[in-house]
C-alpha cells in the first residue's frame, strides 16, 4: 500500500504549501485539483471532500457523483471519521478499508484543505473486516482414536486408511466451500462461512458416519470430534469457541460434533460407543501428577456428588488411601446415608482406620480448609450437584483436582489443576485403581477399600456386563488381589423386603412404547426411590426386545428419571433434551416443578425428538 501512495507523490508538483505532514510523516503537498485527481492504473476507487462534501470521484463513484445523487461522504459511508488515517467499512454489499489523505489546493490565491478517501478493496489488502470475520466459522477436527486403529491395522494398510479419511474430509471441505489444512498426524484446521456451515447442519455431519464405516480390516472404526466455533468478534475468539466444543466433544466420548455460538452449543452425532484405550502412560502420567500436587499440599477434602452411590463413595476411599499413603491428612464430605451406600458406610465407620475421621460434613470441612488445601472432585464434573458445593467458592477452595468418567456436560467445574476425566472407563473407581498402582508409594490395599472399589466398579457396569473393557476386568484382578471379595460385594447390594417388592410392581406396571423403550412410574413409597428407579430400570433391560428404559420416580417434590440402554439407543442424548446427562447407556435426570405425569409426557416427546433425528 505504501507503494501505491509513493506512486502518487511523484506525479504531484514539487511546491509545498503550507510546510504540512500526514499522519504517516510524509509532507503534504499543494496541488491542483486536476494533478491531485489522477488516478490513472490505480486499482482503488476514491472521493475529494471539502467539510464532508465531495467536490469530485473516481472508480465507482464517479458515475453517481455526476448524476448528483451523491452529494456527502455520508451518502457513501454513514460512519465516516474523517480524523481517522485507517477505518473499515461497506459500500454496496463489499467490505472496503478506507485510507484518509489530506492536502491542500490553490484557488483563487487562496489555500484549500481538502481531504481524499481512498476504497481499497477489502482482498486487496489482505485483510478483513468486523464484517467479515463474524460471518466466518473456525472448526477443529480431531481423530478420536489414530494409535489404536493403526495399531491394529497391516502397516501396509495404514497409508491407504489414512489416505482415504483425508480424501473423505477433504470432500467434505470442497462441498462446504471451506479451507482444510492438516497441521498435526491426526488433526485439522476447518475454516467456512456460516451459510456453508448450515449446510454441514442439513446433512447432520454426515462425515461422522462416513468415516466411521471405513472397513480395511479394522475392528476398531474411525471416530472423528468436530468443534465448530462461531459468533466471535474475531478470528481469535471464534478460534477459542472453537476449542471449547472440541474439548467439551472428547469429554463427552468422541464421534460428535459440536458448534458454539456465543453460549450456546449445539450436538450432532454422538451415537457410538466409546472406545476404550488400552495404554497406561495417561494413568501413569496423572498418578504421577497426583503425586507432586500432594507434597504440595497441606491436607485433602474429597467431593462427591448428591444422592452419592457405591461408586462415588468407592472412588473417594480410594482417594483417601492414595492420600494418607503419601502422608497427608484426608477427609470426605458426606451428606444424607442413602440405602444404596448403608452397608459399605456401616463397614467403614465401624473400621477402627476410619472410625470419627473420615467423614464429615460441608459445613464441618469449612474449618479445614487452609491456603495450601487441597479438594478432590470425583465422580462428578458438574458444580451443581456436588455435595458440599460451597467450599468450591471459598478463597482457600481453588486447588480443585477433578476425577471422573461421565460423558462431559456443557456445566463443568471451571480450571481444575488436574483432571483425570476419561468417558470410556466404566467407572471413577476404575480410574483410581489404575492410579493406585502407579502413586510413588508402595500401597496395600486393606480388604474393606478394596471392597469399596470393586463395588463401586460393578455397581456401574451392571455386574461387569455394560461398558466393561480389558482395563475394567485388570482392575478387577487387582483388587482380587488386594483382598476383595465378590460375595462381601454382593451383601452390599441387598434389599429389604419391602424394596424388593415394590421394584417389582414398578416393572408389572412398565408400559411399551416404540415397541423397544420400557417405560415404568414407580409410585411406591420407599426409603430411598431413586435408588428404586436405577434398580428397576436395571431390570426392565432383561425383557425380550426392550433396548431401553426410563422408570420415573417422585422424591422431595422432584421427579427422577433413571435411564438404561443396551447401546443401541443414547439415552445420554435423549435426557439432555430435559437437562441430564450421563452416559450412553446409564442417564439420569432431575425436574423439579413437575408432576410425574408431566415429567412422563416430557419424556415421551424427548424420545420422539430424538428418534425423528436419529431416522435422517
Amino acid at each position: 500500500m505504501k507503494q501505491l501512495f509513493q506512486k502518487i507523490r511523484h506525479v504531484l508538483p514539487s511546491k509545498m504549501h503550507p510546510p504540512e505532514r500526514d499522519d504517516q510523516g510524509f509532507p503534504i503537498p499543494p496541488v491542483t485539483p486536476e494533478r491531485a485527481l489522477m488516478t490513472e492504473g490505480m486499482p482503488f476507487s476514491f472521493l475529494v471532500l471539502e467539510d464532508k462534501r465531495i467536490v469530485s470521484a473516481s472508480g465507482m463513484f464517479q458515475a453517481a457523483f455526476e448524476s448528483g445523487s451523491l452529494v456527502k461522504v455520508s451518502d457513501v459511508v454513514s460512519a465516516y471519521d474523517p480524523t481517522v488515517g485507517k477505518q473499515t467499512a461497506f459500500y454496496d454489499g463489499k467490505p472496503y478499508i478506507l485510507f484518509t489523505r489530506r492536502f491542500h489546493v490553490e484557488k483563487s490565491g487562496e489555500s484549500t484543505a481538502l481531504t481524499a478517501v481512498y476504497f481499497v478493496e477489502n482482498n486487496l489488502a489482505l485483510e478483513n473486516t468486523a464484517g467479515l470475520i463474524g460471518k466466518l466459522a473456525v472448526g477443529l477436527i480431531f481423530i478420536d482414536n489414530y494409535d489404536d486403529v493403526l495399531n491394529e491395522l497391516e502397516e501396509v494398510r495404514r497409508p491407504l486408511m489414512l489416505a482415504l479419511i483425508d480424501r473423505k474430509l477433504s470432500a467434505m471441505s470442497q462441498q462446504a466451500e471451506g479451507i482444510l489444512r492438516k497441521f498435526e498426524k491426526d488433526k485439522y484446521l476447518f475454516l467456512l462461512t456460516q451459510d456453508k456451515l448450515e449446510f454441514l447442519k442439513e446433512k447432520r455431519f454426515d462425515i461422522l458416519t462416513q468415516i466411521r464405516e471405513i472397513d480395511m480390516g479394522n475392528t476398531i472404526p474411525f471416530t472423528l470430534s468436530i468443534g465448530i466455533g462461531v459468533g466471535g468478534e474475531t478470528l481469535a475468539a471464534s478460534m477459542e469457541h472453537a476449542r471449547a466444543a472440541i474439548d467439551l466433544a472428547l469429554g463427552r466420548g468422541g464421534d460428535q460434533a459440536l458448534i458454539r455460538d456465543g453460549e450456546q452449543y449445539t450436538f450432532y452425532g454422538g451415537r457410538a460407543q466409546e472406545v476404550s484405550s488400552n495404554g497406561r502412560v495417561r494413568a501413569r502420567v496423572k498418578a504421577y501428577a497426583f503425586s507432586e500436587l500432594l507434597t504440595e499440599s497441606d491436607n485433602v477434602i474429597v467431593l462427591g456428588h448428591k444422592n452419592i452411590d457405591l461408586d462415588c463413595l468407592g472412588s473417594a476411599i480410594g482417594v483417601h488411601k492414595i492420600v494418607t499413603a503419601l502422608g497427608r491428612e484426608c477427609n470426605i464430605v458426606l451428606g444424607e446415608v442413602t440405602s444404596s451406600i448403608r452397608f459399605l458406610h456401616d463397614r467403614l465407620t465401624q473400621d477402627k482406620e476410619f472410625r470419627d475421621k473420615l467423614f464429615v460434613s460441608a459445613q464441618d470441612a469449612i474449618p479445614l480448609l487452609k491456603p495450601r488445601s487441597l479438594i478432590v472432585v470425583v465422580d462428578t464434573h458438574r458444580p451443581s450437584i456436588i455435595e458440599g458445593r460451597e467450599l468450591l467458592d471459598h478463597p482457600n477452595g481453588k486447588r480443585i483436582v477433578l476425577f471422573d468418567h461421565h460423558r462431559k456436560a456443557t456445566e463443568s467445574i471451571d480450571n481444575p489443576i488436574l483432571t483425570y476425566h476419561e468417558p470410556y472407563a466404566s467407572s471413577t473407581s476404575e480410574l483410581i485403581t489404575e492410579m493406585i498402582q502407579y502413586v510413588r508409594a508402595e500401597i496395600r490395599l486393606r480388604p474393606v477399600e478394596a471392597d469399596a472399589l470393586l463395588a463401586g466398579i460393578t455397581v456401574d457396569t451392571k455386574n461387569f456386563s455394560i461398558k466393561t473393557g480389558a482395563k475394567t476386568f485388570e482392575a478387577a484382578a487387582y483388587l482380587r488381589r488386594n483382598g476383595a471379595d465378590s460375595v462381601r460385594v454382593k451383601l452390599l447390594f441387598q434389599n429389604d423386603l419391602a424394596s424388593y417388592k415394590a421394584k417389582a410392581e414398578t416393572i408389572c406396571n412398565a408400559e411399551i412404547y416404540h415397541s423397544n423403550i420400557a417405560i415404568a412410574l414407580s409410585v411406591s413409597a420407599v426409603e430411598n426411590p431413586t435408588l428404586l428407579a436405577a434398580q428397576a430400570s436395571d431390570e426392565l433391560l432383561n425383557i425380550q426386545g426392550v433396548q431401553a428404559s426410563f422408570v420415573l420416580c417422585m422424591n422431595d417434590g422432584v421427579v427422577y428419571i433413571s435411564a438404561r440402554s443396551l447401546g443401541s439407543l443414547n439415552v445420554q442424548m435423549i435426557v439432555e433434551k430435559l437437562g441430564g446427562g450421563g452416559h450412553q447407556t446409564v442417564a439420569g435426570v432431575q425436574l423439579p416443578g413437575k408432576s410425574i405425569d408431566e415429567a412422563e409426557e416430557a419424556l415421551k416427546q424427548a424420545i420422539d425428538e430424538f428418534l425423528k433425528e436419529a431416522s435422517k
